[in-house]
């Protein structure tokens, strides 16, 4: 027996013995027990974790489940899940591009400067400082600036690290499968399509998962034209999950700790008022974190070649206090 067979072996014993904690059923509420924000449809989940720990659905990545997660890596592979920091060239709803500079620092060592560097200008994570509802306020229900809830900051995350089992749903390729698809085209991907995609590939979304959905959106978007990419960043366009309320109750029902797409803005553009803003649903009431920009094709072709979907995920956003987003400094283990 070879030493990352054995290894895996020793990884599904620890498995066995932590999944009775891990995998059982719950006693959260469901979606549908939550309390509505008063003149809304916005049901929040304030009450359901602590609210100081800024940690939100983080809460699912429980040791027991990060140990299980270990048993999702059989290669020690790893595929970056970022793209390069200057990337995209066009930066999204005008943000600034980065300028790096690379100085002597003395008569024998170099080092770096970053001018312009917009945390969410490339891949990254919505922190729960980044979206605050008019009435409501941010999650927990705090009313802004953000400097007064400084335990909401995305320096949470950086000490804790967004460590699990990550699950790689390729709506892309199975919305491809199913007729003509264009991920630059607006196209509302449901919890159906989310389902029917995960059966697809034969796998399954566990409590604890980071979901990993591929749109095929950036793809797409690297084949513009500069001009054309300018245009698209101005006023994105383009698949993305439902902004309605029943892509909020498969999310919390289904105990995903995050959410990462390939896409600009994690929810279909150009949105819809009659559905509502996904934003709102998930990080300002669920306390999910949206990750937007992630580069997910070498990892879909990695697990259409192994046949398995699920993987480690290791991201560890920048320990920033009071800040509002983060690169997404991932990885995938296979």
């Amino acid at each position: 027996m070879d030493a990352p067979e054995l290894l895996h072996k020793r990884l599904l014993g620890m498995v066995s013995k932590t999944m009775a904690m891990s995998n059982h059923v719950d006693d959260l509420p469901s979606y549908e027990e939550l309390p509505v924000v008063d003149g809304t449809d916005l049901r929040h989940a304030w009450d359901v974790f602590d609210p100081a720990s800024g940690l939100g659905t983080l809460h699912h990545l429980t040791p027991g489940r990060r140990l299980d997660a270990l048993a999702s890596a059989r290669e020690g592979r790893t595929i970056g899940l970022g793209l390069p920091l200057g990337e995209p060239l066009v930066p999204p709803f005008g943000r600034v591009g980065l300028r790096h500079e690379v100085y002597p620092a003395n008569g024998f060592s170099w080092g770096d400067r970053l001018d312009g560097l917009d945390l969410q200008a490339s891949t990254q994570w919505d922190g729960l400082l980044h979206v605050q509802h008019r009435e409501a306020g941010f999650y927990g229900g705090h009313p802004g600036p953000p400097a007064d809830a400084p335990h909401l900051g995305i320096d949470a995350w950086g000490r804790s690290g967004i460590v699990g089992r990550g699950v790689l749903v390729d709506v892309g390729a199975w919305l491809e499968a199913q007729g003509p698809y264009d991920a630059l085209e607006r196209r509302a991907v449901s919890p159906d399509d989310l389902l029917a995609a995960v059966r697809a590939q034969g796998t399954e979304i566990l409590p604890g998962d980071v979901l990993c959905v591929r749109l095929g959106w950036y793809a797409a978007f690297r084949t513009l034209s500069v001009e054309d990419a300018r245009t698209v960043m101005t006023r994105p366009v383009g698949a993305g999950l439902a902004a309605g309320p029943a892509t909020a109750a498969f999310l919390w029902d289904e105990r995903v700790a995050a959410v990462a797409c390939d896409n600009v803005t994690v929810e279909v553009q150009p949105g819809d008022k009659a559905d509502g803003f996904l934003h709102h649903r998930l990080l300002t009431m669920l306390g999910m974190p949206l990750g937007e920009l992630f580069d997910f094709e070498e990892l879909a072709r990695s697990c259409r070649e192994r046949g398995r979907w699920d993987f480690l995920f290791v991201s560890v956003p920048l320990n920033l206090p009071g800040g509002v987003g983060s690169p997404g400094n991932a990885v995938a283990v296979v």
